[in-house]
């Protein structure tokens, strides 16, 4: 869907990458192992988003490693535009609403480490959480979003040990 609106590959993907999760970031050769592109394609788009303000660079040892610039005035419009594509605004919206004592949802996987890809994967952090409800709003949101939808349900205590070493990006958190 973005591809129509940019016809950049490329960009597109660094997109994905650095504004789905301001946590991300990449150098170059990174970038070109991932994306299995050129560093040259890479870098130019690099330089251009750099160019407009969108993303920052800074070096870390001998690297120049590049990520989305979240004080950009454009950010939170591409950051709302990417989890609008993805789904994860309909999934939130859909989940988080009357499924229990429901604390934190983290995305997980792919998109949290700022890739897309079919499947979102989802971490629910709560307790006496209605299991039949979400796989039935699931079900419905894959078929809105055309995504599969995978789910796991964990203690504040299980989450920090399962994604100790793994990306996670908090979607939604209950107001104190």
């Amino acid at each position: 869907m973005l591809e129509s609106l940019i016809t950049s590959k490329t960009r597109v993907k660094i997109l994905f990458k650095l504004f789905l999760n301001s946590e991300s970031s990449g150098h170059l050769r990174e970038l070109e192992k991932e994306f299995k592109e050129s560093s040259n394609s890479i870098r130019l788009e690099l330089n251009r988003l750099v160019e407009a303000g969108l993303l920052t660079s800074f070096p870390v040892k001998n690297k120049k490693v590049y990520k989305a610039n979240t004080g950009h005035p454009l950010y939170d419009s591409i950051n709302n535009m990417l989890r609008r594509i993805v789904g994860i605004d309909q999934l939130v919206d859909r989940v988080t609403s009357q499924i229990g004592n429901l604390d934190a949802a983290y995305l997980t996987g792919d998109f949290a480490a700022g890739h897309d890809s079919d499947t979102i994967e989802l971490a629910l952090i709560g307790s006496n959480l209605d299991r039949q409800y979400i796989d039935n709003l699931v079900g419905k949101t894959e078929k809105i979003i055309e995504r599969k939808i995978v789910y796991m349900i964990f203690t504040p205590e299980q989450l920090t040990y399962f994604l100790k070493d793994h990306d996670k990006l908090l979607i939604w958190e209950k107001e104190e």
